[in-house]
């Protein structure tokens, strides 16, 4: 009688993100809440809204620093209380693209390398 012996093995593997997904979700985060917080500001502009409201001014406040860099680029354009600001615009769409980068630097930065196989 024949017996057959196989040989097996078994590998075992690691399943895991090639790259830091929590640093990656951490940048968009912050990218999101100053672009929310620009958003606010621009409409809260546009609209007119009274600057006797805390809430108003804490966001004005809170975004001016943000908003600052890109004061004078374009015009202003006001119709009564009612302001354009197109730099809350420009802040919005620099902002994102920072965040984009940053996002595609922690990828780069921490992904690891292939697992042998």
């Amino acid at each position: 009688m024949e017996q057959s012996r196989e040989n097996s093995t078994t590998t075992v593997t690691t399943d895991r993100p090639a790259y830091s997904l929590r640093a990656e979700q951490a940048v968009w985060l912050l990218t999101g809440i100053v672009d929310a917080l620009l958003i606010i500001r621009f409409l809260f502009k546009l609209l007119a809204a009274s600057t006797q409201a805390s809430f108003v001014t804490f966001i004005y406040d809170l975004t001016q620093v943000f908003v600052a860099p890109f004061h004078g680029i374009f015009n202003t354009a006001a119709n009564g209380r009612n302001v354009f600001e197109p730099e809350s615009l420009v802040a919005i769409a620099i902002y994102s693209l920072i965040g984009w980068g940053l996002a595609a630097l922690v990828r780069v930065v921490t992904r690891g390398s292939a697992p042998a196989r």
